[in-house]
């Protein structure tokens, strides 16, 4: 099973990405886990992309495609993925298509989680305050999820016409919304192995 997890900033994503990702044995790929760790590490690449991570902006598609694509091929020969951070544009959706499906590694189910704007800042405020993360300031965090709204949002109509588009309430407790996800994906499952 090959899943998409996409929601704003705050929505839980990578938290319900690690549980899904254990639940049905799948590899969870965080797109912004492996973009810091090269930042971390002062790669070439991390050098490139810090000044985009720091204020909130999108990394260019190429640079994240190439950091993707060696696990994602990796993860779909150990039968599958939760993808979680990419793509987050539909230009970025149609390119990860296109090379996805040359390589048999495309996206099956998109789990999309709402949960409204409110929440989203006082959880990101909250967690900046807890980790000392500067890009969970309310200038950096509005302007997050403005260019979610703006660049990510349309995705949800694109994949809805091509994949199994699965939504859920992300604003309640963690474990409800894991069970919510889990009973939907094990449904399309089901209909996965049917063919």
């Amino acid at each position: 099973m090959r899943l998409l997890m996409i929601g704003p900033p705050g929505a839980g994503k990578g938290t319900q990405a690690v549980r899904i990702a254990k639940k049905f044995n799948l590899v969870h790929i965080s797109s912004g886990d492996l973009l810091r760790a090269h930042v971390k590490n002062e790669t070439a690449i991390g050098r490139q992309v810090q000044s985009y991570l720091a204020s909130g902006d999108l990394v260019p598609d190429g640079i994240v495609m190439d950091i993707l694509r060696k696990p994602v091929v990796e993860a779909s020969k150990q039968g599958g993925y939760v993808l979680d951070g990419f793509p987050r544009t539909v230009e970025q959706a149609e390119i990860a298509y296109s090379v996805a499906q040359t390589l048999g590694v495309e996206v099956q189910i998109v789990v999309h989680l709402e949960v409204p704007r409110d929440e989203l800042i006082r959880r990101l405020l909250e967690r900046g305050e807890a980790s000392g993360r500067a890009d969970d300031n309310l200038d950096v965090i509005n302007h997050r999820l403005d260019v979610y709204d703006e660049k990510t949002l349309p995705m949800l109509a694109y994949y809805a016409e091509r994949e199994k588009l699965v939504n859920v309430n992300g604003a309640r407790p963690v474990d409800e919304v894991t069970w919510s996800i889990t009973v939907q994906l094990q449904q399309l499952a089901k209909q996965l192995a049917e063919g």
